[in-house]
């Protein structure tokens, strides 16, 4: 086969080559003008002629493989793999049984062992150790370079080893680095891993371990393994660098392509063998060896054995020499246009390199040519048709050839070709030549999307696709499955047109097919003539006058391009029905195979001829497509003959001298006559069944696919379409609707709410169970089972086909509905408009929604049968049902979803069909997605608009997403897709991901009706609330249109305002007309400014909220925030392409979305999963601002009240230690004044540690953007603390101070008696002195003379006499007028103690009152539930007179659950002022006086009377007396205390008593001859044992307190945290009168709750860790003893002191840390051996201390500090208000949060704290989280008939407008435990019942305590 030379030049002196198959001509009619005559052609080969199975070894792209060759010598063979092993010789022992090396030359070889082993032929090169390599040669491709590193030596190592690599061989060796860790066989190396992930260069995935002597074969294959997967990552595959230590800088570049392996002589091989007999040979290395320069096909090649024969050859090479070099001219070619476009080393591209956030596009920018293939891909992505004409920017870097010999003529220069420069310069890349080289780099998934985008650009599509070397032809008939065309047939029937749409997959369609072809070279264009049939404004073929066309074109010869002309139904268009273009590109001559191809699948064949000459070589094509049946058009390039119909469907027409309006207009009506006759039609999926070509759908992965695919549709073909849902999907059909409607009535019940709500939680379980019943589908049971089983390829395909095969199944039905839809829609329009109100509109309008219906139940998709997953898992985990056999695994549901929302696949948010949220399902769902990825930040944009305005085309754009956009398929519900950030990005950005939730529109009109309004506000509440940002897309200008969306939009941004949420907004306006008009738009943002103000002024008033203009609601700026977008179509469709701005505007529109999120952090997945959670059961509720809880917010909201906890808790113990350091300064008469400076500087370190910690709480923590709004709040709590603790230690210390003043007087006086005492002790133990006694003798003398002392001593003082604080009370009460029978009877009972608990204070009321109100209101108050009380109180009196008991039943359902709060209050409120009262009172410095309790009970007196005079009722006396006597007895123990304190403190017998053991040792101690040393050291001993051990346990107190606040669960968190642990205290115990001491005084509950909890932490838990803490302050203070007993000394010592300095220094060293009575020191003056008294006091606190350490607890509670008070000081300061309605505490950690709300996770049943229904007995077991939600009300003050709407309690007075309660319909199970457990105690205790309206619900029953506890905890967790 002879190939001709060709004269001309392709780009610039590039050379180009013919292709191998034949001799081929260029398609010069798109190329080259006038050239045509230049160019000479070849003969036509017939098909198959290039093709020589016998003897062309080259096989297509893919893997090849060369076989083995029988060989008569010793066998030579590649090696399928080469290691190298480089690293330290120590990390291996080498030896015989070593797998990977059995010897330690350095050599390579094959290894016989890893042979043996794997049966693989691996060469193993020995480079250990090297560090001069260049003796060694590296001469081949190396896989994998194996760094071995020793255990615990690998970080250096490792280090070491890649520097060596990187220098050695060159950064690029780096990427085939294997590291391997080895030990020994007793070593762990655990850490290994962690200590190499320090470096960056490190890959985990290419890590490996073994041991050392590596003869564990499954370590071994475990290692090759990783190398295999290593191998298949790289590209190329092995590392082909230079010699060791070659420069590499001096290579010459030469174009990187694969080598194509072919058979070889055996002298070839010879040529490259090696000396060891081993081959080497670079596998796809690029470059071409200087000793084998045979092409390779590229791809991944598998080299098998090829065993040679000396002397032979098997291939007759000569005959193939031609050839050969024509593939790799071919191949070269090729690889350097992928070279040019940096897709040379590129694995396939695939969907997800262009899924992610990546830098901008830049629109009309110049482009590198580098950057050419992923600009192209990504302006086509949004739909920018210009993606072809991308300008590139030229190398500035060359210069502009100037000629400026002078010797030379101008005109000379003008003329001359200059092929010097031309030589020199490379042309551009062909436009089609981008898109075909991004095409083969392309995997099916992309090049599927990216068919779809040029389908959609207009474009013509390539059919038939000839691989760029082997010439093989492929048909991707993949890439067509998911194109789409829709068309209208205009048919003439009884004189009028009668037009019908058509919508079908392209695979499917059978249309009619034109195809064109040329014969030989032409001056005319093909393409651009084919143009003017189908759209002659758009280019649609490309052809030689487009922007960017070259005179050189590579891969578009012989490529068949196919378009689709569709008709619009219009008077106007070409053709009346959908007709196929086909077009080859290049000379049919050439390409006879695809000739072949589309003659025989066309309708018409266009044959295109230079000239019509029987001797052309073109004859023999034209003669056999004359012989043919099909019609033939044949277009004479050089004739001018008109046209003429030669024979029936065949015709001629000359182009010479005819404009290409009259060709064209011609043409269109010989096709359209041809085709209105009988023709043939064509499919596109027959091309499968074409023979001789290969079909990509025939691929064993996407066939795979198909086949798991088919399965489903096998089953869903047996059912008609509009019942598959409700057949095969049953989960979510009807079950799922009523279950959400059931659901939705949860939070809006009537009548007897918990029994009502306990009825419809079963219907919801029942529910479940059927869908449980139902879930066992085989549709379901195949889908999980490819999901689960695939590969993700694999599965890819599944997914894909299953969707293109749905699809198609239900496009026939919808077609026929849709048009159903439009007609019957005209018809009610029509009616309409005539303002018919008859009943044939009604009929109308009933039949329209009949077919919507009809339509939603055909509308199937694969969204679908997610939402049955969803059905299954959620019914499953909601019964928690064990999967059966027959059955699939619903537990991995999620996991197998979030698996395809990583990967990009869109995922179901909110049921479009049910109109609900499945929170268990996306929760879990997201949940498994964080698994995977990690808690990521991602930033939400949600996508708000009217139905069908493009929203979802246009995010499909933006971001390369797969919304859903098709017509009567538009996107239902709302849908999440993830977007990643690109890592070029990441660092403009601080989150990871956007998340982009698309929505299916406001105004639906498949959701018309009453509803409509009510879901268009929940669904923009719903993505506006969720979104970071809200894109609000408005289709048109008109604002009356946009007037409802406008409405909808601003009211969910002042709900989003009303809860603290605050997203940015955009809004687009689409399809507008005159977007460049700046004017124009300046005044569509006025209007649309003016329309926002107006519509948030009518918000603000149904949301009763403060707004004048929109810029009040959301930041917004008219300016920035709005964006005008120019229509999606550049003409009219469906042939129009789309606009160009289009594209521009959703670029610009990005670039405006991240530059306003590269501001914000996003959210994490979790805040996103709880947000959504939050958002739906707020807007299940009717007043979504009211209902709306935010758990996120509350979750770092309870957080920061722990670390608030932390810091006042710093401050606080801090504030002991100097409190108590002062207190001992003060006792000890060292300081008699406090200042609060000084206070303030002494606790500046502590408070200074514990702003910085807020500063870095609150700027570093994760939550920092929403923890902001507190910041202010919380610091301004911690100054508030700070100061409070200095003013309350000051007003302490003050008193102290106080107190020791007033004792001043006796003080002195204690002082005097002490000296008199110790003088006299002395002078009596002189006297005695030389007297020996015994000690009973001492003791009777002492004795006989003590008591002298003391009568001398206190001869002037009146002792302090004991109170009698009983019969003071009793006389104060009969001194008010209570008579001696009244007082006698309460206290004789005792009933007074419970006043404060008592659970009915009916029988304390006087009833005459009441009858009077009834009888001047003629009738009893009416309830709600209202079933006594009807009619006057004069109709009762026969009633009354039958029957006491009835008629007290009426007078206590009239005392109203608000009166018994009231008197509740004012029991409390009087109890708390008269304490105050009484604790103000100088008792324990002044004494007890009556008149304290006199100033009291009037108190009280005043109060009750003022309490009468405000109701209609009256106060018995026995109350008046019970709450006097109650308040006397709280207050008794205090008096009691008070006064012992100060009888203690001022009496001097008592005092001189207490002193009477110490003297009478000290006069022992003289008599015994002892020393002043020795007894000053007892004495001192004496006063340091009392001393010591009060500042022992004092300290004890403090860091009990301290270690418990830090570890003990209920002391160690938020005031939520602490209610948790009272409840399970009290749940536990099940103590009825504990629970009611909570419910009435919950503080002094938990008051007391915290001292046993102490108690018990103290004595038993935690007792040897309390007594260590003892221990360690006894060790201490005997330290401190020890340290001022040796600095008093030396002090002395030195300045030779005397007794005075020695106790002022002693005393001085302790004053901060004891408390040190004076010592007389006249007695002691003789002393004068100090050392010795240091002895002896040391010796006398031996036993002291040994005491001390087995000091008991118990004592702690004898002192000043106790660590239950330090606790409850630091615990219960926090709020304690009730809610208005249960009585629940406020468990917020602040006391005076204002302001925010009151709020409590722990509501109760009404009937906890005795509510009941007015004029009933009825107790109400209604949770106020429940009523809140109902539609009931209830009356806020007692005698009032006001009721007021629960859903509006705060409007109800102020006690209910600070609370917030948002309604839950999961209560919790502990009040219901509670209400069960006690019913009998509940009822006797408020002397009511729990029946009728009050009847407990039988649910309620089934509770035990483990719930009501595991309740605690579940909530205590969400909260």
């Amino acid at each position: 086969m002879e190939r001709e030379n060709r004269d001309d030049t392709a780009g610039g002196g590039e050379s180009e080559t013919q292709p191998v198959i034949s001799s081929v001509r260029d398609d010069k009619e798109d190329e080259l003008e006038g050239s045509a005559a230049k160019t000479k052609s070849d003969s036509v080969n017939e098909p198959g002629e290039a093709e020589h199975p016998e003897q062309n070894d080259t096989t297509t792209g893919g893997e090849s493989e060369i076989k083995s060759l029988p060989s008569t010598t010793k066998e030579r063979v590649l090696p399928e793999l080469t290691l190298v092993l480089i690293g330290d010789t120590n990390s291996i022992e080498v030896g015989s049984k070593n797998i990977l090396l059995d010897h330690d030359e350095q050599t390579q070889q094959f290894s016989f062992s890893l042979y043996d082993l794997c049966g693989r032929h691996i060469s193993v090169i020995n480079m250990l150790g090297q560090q001069n390599t260049d003796k060694f040669p590296l001469n081949q491709g190396v896989h994998a370079f194996l760094l071995l590193l020793p255990n615990g030596l690998q970080n250096s190592h490792y280090s070491s080893g890649v520097q060596w690599l990187e220098k050695t061989f060159g950064k690029e060796s780096l990427a085939y680095l294997m590291t391997v860790v080895t030990h020994g066989s007793d070593e762990e190396c655990d850490r290994a891993l962690t200590d190499l992930k320090a470096n960056s260069s490190f890959v985990e995935k290419r890590y490996h371990t073994c041991t050392k002597s590596m003869r564990d074969e499954k370590e071994i294959i475990a290692l090759l393994r990783k190398v295999d997967v290593m191998v298949s990552e790289n590209d190329p595959h092995c590392y082909n660098g230079l010699t060791c230590g070659e420069n590499k800088e001096h290579e010459e570049e030469t174009p990187d392509s694969s080598v194509f392996h072919q058979n070889q002589t055996v002298q070839e091989k010879k040529q490259n063998t090696d000396e060891n007999g081993v081959k080497f040979d670079r596998v796809n290395d690029g470059k071409h060896s200087e000793k084998n320069d045979k092409p390779a096909t590229g791809g991944e090649s598998e080299i098998k054995s090829v065993p040679s024969e000396t002397g032979t050859s098997d291939v007759d090479m000569s005959a193939n020499k031609d050839e050969s070099v024509k593939i790799t001219e071919v191949k070269n070619k090729t690889e350097t246009l992928f070279h040019r476009l940096q897709l040379q080393d590129k694995q396939k591209l695939s969907p997800a390199d262009f899924l992610k956030i990546g830098p901008p596009v830049k629109q009309d920018h110049e482009t590198s040519e580098k950057d050419l293939a992923h600009a192209f891909l990504q302006r086509l992505m949004m739909l920018d048709y210009r993606a072809r004409y991308i300008p590139v920017r030229q190398d500035s870097s060359k210069p502009v050839p100037l000629f400026d010999r002078v010797d030379t003529d101008v005109l000379d220069l003008l003329f001359s070709t200059n092929t010097d420069s031309n030589q020199s310069k490379q042309t551009h890349i062909h436009p089609m030549d981008i898109q075909m080289a991004v095409f083969h780099c392309s995997d099916s998934f992309l090049k599927q999307n990216m068919m779809t985008k040029l389908s959609q650009c207009q474009y013509a599509l390539p059919l038939l696709v000839p691989d760029p070397v082997t010439m093989d032809i492929e048909c991707p008939l993949w890439t067509f499955r998911k194109i789409r065309k829709t068309w209208k047939i205009t048919q003439t029937k009884d004189n009028s047109s009668i037009i019908t749409m058509k919508s079908l997959p392209i695979c499917e369609a059978e249309t009619l097919m034109v195809s064109f072809f040329r014969l030989g070279s032409l001056s005319v264009s093909k393409s651009q003539l084919i143009n003017t049939l189908i759209n002659a404004r758009h280019n649609t073929f490309f052809h030689r006058n487009c922007p960017g066309s070259t005179k050189s074109r590579h891969l578009m010869d012989g490529v068949a391009e196919i378009a689709w002309y569709c008709p619009a139904g219009k008077p106007d268009d070409a053709f009346t029905d959908c007709t196929a273009f086909c077009n080859l590109r290049g000379d049919a001559l050439t390409f006879e195979k695809q000739c072949n191809i589309l003659t025989e699948k066309s309708s018409v064949n266009v044959v295109l001829v230079p000239t019509l000459e029987k001797t052309h070589k073109s004859m023999t094509v034209i003669s056999a497509l004359l012989k043919s049946s099909k019609p033939l058009i044949i277009l004479i390039v050089d004739d001018s003959c008109d046209a003429v119909e030669i024979k029936k469907g065949t015709f001629k027409m000359g182009l010479k001298d005819r404009s290409q309006s009259d060709i064209s207009e011609e043409l269109k009506r010989i096709i359209g006559e041809i085709l209105s006759g009988p023709h043939t039609s064509f499919q596109l999926e027959t091309m499968a069944k074409v023979s001789g070509i290969r079909v990509d759908e025939d691929d064993a992965v996407c066939q795979k696919g198909k086949s798991a695919a088919m399965k489903i549709m096998n089953l869903l073909q047996e059912t008609d379409v509009s019942r598959i849902k409700d057949k095969l999907l049953p989960c979510q059909g009807r079950l799922w609707h009523e279950w959400c409607r059931i659901n939705k009535e949860l939070y809006h019940l009537k009548g007897n709410i918990e029994k009502e709500k306990s009825e419809k939680r079963q219907e919801l379980m029942k529910i479940r169970q059927k869908q449980c019943d139902a879930s066992c589908s085989e549709l379901m049971k195949l889908l999980i089972e490819s999901l689960s089983s695939l590969p993700s390829t694999d599965k890819e395909y599944f997914l894909k086909w299953t969707q293109i095969l749905i699809d198609a199944l239900s496009t026939d039905d919808l077609n026929s509905i849709l048009q159903s839809y439009d007609e019957k829609w005209s018809e009610v329009l029509a009616l309409k408009k005539k303002h018919d109100k008859s009943d044939q509109l009604n009929r109308k309008q009933t039949e329209l929604e009949q077919i919507s219906s009809k339509l939603q139940s055909a509308t199937f998709g694969l969204e679908h049968i997610f939402r049955e997953m969803g059905q299954i898992y959620e019914a499953h985990k909601s019964l928690q049902k064990q999967t059966q056999r027959r059955q699939t695994d619903w537990s991995k549901y999620p996991e197998l979803a979030a698996e395809l929302m990583i990967s990009g696949h869109p995922m179901e948010l909110m049921d479009g069909d049910a109109g609900h949220v499945p929170l268990t399902w996306i929760s879990s769902l997201l949940e498994e997605v964080i698994k995977r990825l990690g808690d990521r930040r991602v930033f939400v944009l949600s996508v708000l608009g009217v139905q069908s305005s493009g929203k979802s085309t246009m995010l499909n754009a933006m971001f390369g997403l797969q919304f859903a956009v098709s017509a009567g398929r538009c996107t239902k519900g709302a849908f999440m897709q993830l977007v990643k950030v690109s890592e070029e990005m990441k660092k403009d950005f601080r989150f990871d991901y956007v998340l982009v939730v698309d929505t299916e529109g406001l105004r639906a009109l498949e959701l018309a009706g009453n509803t409509t309004l009510h879901h268009d506000n929940e669904l923009a509440t719903f993505v506006v609330g969720l979104g970071n940002m809200t894109l609000i897309n408005i289709f048109g200008e008109n604002p009356a249109d946009m007037q409802d969306i406008l409405q909808i939009v601003v009211q969910a941004f002042m709900r989003m305002k009303k809860v603290k949420l605050s997203p940015s907004c955009v809004f687009v306006h689409q399809n507008v007309t005159d977007i460049a008009a700046a004017e124009k738009n300046m005044d569509g943002k006025r209007r649309l400014q003016e329309k926002l103000d107006q519509m948030a002024q009518l918000a603000a008033k149904e949301e009763v909220c403060d707004a004048e203009c929109f810029s009040d609601v959301i930041a917004f700026d008219v300016q920035k925030d709005v964006k005008y977008f120019a229509q999606l179509w550049e003409g009219s469709p469906p042939m129009a392409p789309p606009n160009p701005g289009y594209s521009e505007s959703v670029q610009e529109l990005k670039n405006i979305i991240l530059s306003k999120a590269s501001q914000s952090a996003g959210i994490t997945l979790s805040q996103f999963k709880s947000k959504v959670q939050d958002l739906w059961k707020a807007l299940m509720n009717e007043h979504f601002v009211f209902s709306f809880k935010n758990t996120l917010e509350i979750k770092v909201y309870r957080n920061l009240e722990v670390q608030y906890g932390n810091w006042t808790w710093a401050l606080r113990s801090n504030m002991l230690t100097i409190e108590n350091q002062l207190y001992n300064r003060i006792e000890n008469g060292k300081l008699d004044k406090v200042e609060l400076s000084y206070l303030s500087k002494e606790m500046s370190k502590t408070y200074e540690e514990i702003k910085k910690e807020m500063r870095k709480y609150f700027d570093d923590d994760r939550d920092k953007e929403m923890l902001v709004q507190w910041r202010g709040q919380f610091e301004n709590k911690i100054k508030e603390f700070h100061d409070e603790q200095v003013r309350g230690v000051k007003r302490k210390l003050d008193e102290v101070i106080q107190q020791k003043t007033a004792c001043k007087k006796l003080d002195d006086q204690k002082t005097e008696f002490e000296n008199k005492l110790l003088q006299k002790s002395k002078e009596l133990a002189h006297q005695l002195k030389d007297k020996t006694q015994a000690e009973e003798e001492l003791r009777k003398q002492f004795d006989s003379v003590w008591r002298g002392w003391v009568r001398e001593l206190t001869a002037d003082i009146k002792p302090i006499e004991d109170i009698n604080l009983e019969e003071d009370h009793v006389i104060i009460l009969y001194e008010l007028g209570f008579e001696w029978a009244l007082i006698g009877e309460s206290k004789n009972s005792g009933r007074y103690k419970n006043i404060s608990e008592v659970g009915d204070y009916f029988d304390y009321v006087i009833l005459t009152k009441y009858q009077e109100h009834c009888e001047e209101n003629q009738q009893p108050q009416e309830s709600e539930r209202d079933t006594r009380g009807q009619g006057k109180f004069s109709q009762f009196c026969g009633f009354v007179s039958k029957t006491g008991k009835k008629v007290l039943n009426y007078f206590k359902g009239s005392f109203q659950h608000e009166d018994q709060q009231l008197i509740r209050s004012l029991i409390d409120n009087v109890e708390k002022q008269s304490f105050d009262t009484i604790r103000s009172k100088p008792v324990p410095t002044s004494g007890y006086s009556p008149t304290y309790l006199l100033e009291v009970a009037k108190n009280v007196k005043e109060k009750v009377t003022e309490f009468e005079s405000k109701r209609k009722y009256a106060l018995k006396k026995e109350f008046t007396v019970d709450l006097l006597l109650y308040v006397f007895d709280r207050a008794k123990s205090w008096l009691s205390e008070s006064h012992k304190k100060f009888k203690m403190n001022n009496d001097a017998l008592i005092y001189l008593e207490n002193k009477k053991h110490q003297y009478y040792n000290i006069f022992r101690s003289f008599c015994k001859g002892s020393s002043s040393a020795v007894v000053l050291g007892e004495l001192i001993c004496e006063k340091l044992k009392v001393s010591t051990v009060e500042a022992v346990c004092n300290k004890t107190a403090i860091d009990l307190a301290g270690e418990m606040r830090c570890s003990f669960p209920a002391f160690n968190g938020n005031r939520l945290n602490l209610e948790k642990h009272v409840l399970k205290s009290l749940a536990e115990k099940e103590d009825f009168r504990g629970f009611i001491t909570y419910i009435r005084h919950p503080r002094k509950h938990v008051e007391r709750f915290i001292k046993e909890e102490v108690k018990k932490y103290i004595f038993t838990s935690h007792r040897d860790k309390a007594r260590d803490i003892l221990k360690k302050n006894v060790e201490d203070m005997k330290q401190l003893v020890s340290q001022a007993l040796f600095t008093a000394t030396e002090r002395v010592k030195t300045q030779r002191g005397h007794t005075d300095m020695w106790l002022e220094e002693f005393t001085s060293f302790l004053k901060d840390e004891l408390m040190f009575d004076d010592i007389c020191s006249q007695t002691f003056r003789d002393i004068n051996n100090f050392d010795f008294l240091k002895e002896e006091i040391e010796k006398g606190l031996e036993p002291v201390m040994k005491e001390m350490s087995s000091l008991s607890l118990n004592n702690m509670s004898e002192f000043r500090l106790t660590p239950d008070q330090i606790l409850i000081d630091q615990l219960c300061k926090c709020c304690w208000e009730k809610c208005p309605f249960c009585s629940a505490v406020c468990t917020n950690t602040i006391e005076d949060h204002s302001p925010d709300d009151h709020s409590v996770p722990f509501h109760r049943s009404r009937a906890v704290s005795g509510g009941y229904y007015r004029n009933t007995v009825e107790l109400v077991t209604e949770f106020c989280t429940t009523l809140v939600a109902s539609d009931q009300r209830f009356y806020p003050r007692s005698h009032s008939h006001e009721k007021i709407w629960y859903k509006w309690y705060r409007t109800a007075g102020p006690r209910f407008a600070n609370w917030r309660i948002t309604p839950d319909e999961s209560k919790l199970t502990y009040w219901k435990w509670f209400v069960c457990r006690f019913e009998k105690q509940l009822e006797d205790h408020y002397k009511l019942k729990f029946e009728g309206n009050g009847e407990i619900p039988s649910e309620w029953r089934d509770y035990r305590i483990d719930d009501a506890i595991k309740s605690l905890d579940e909530m205590y967790k969400s909260e």
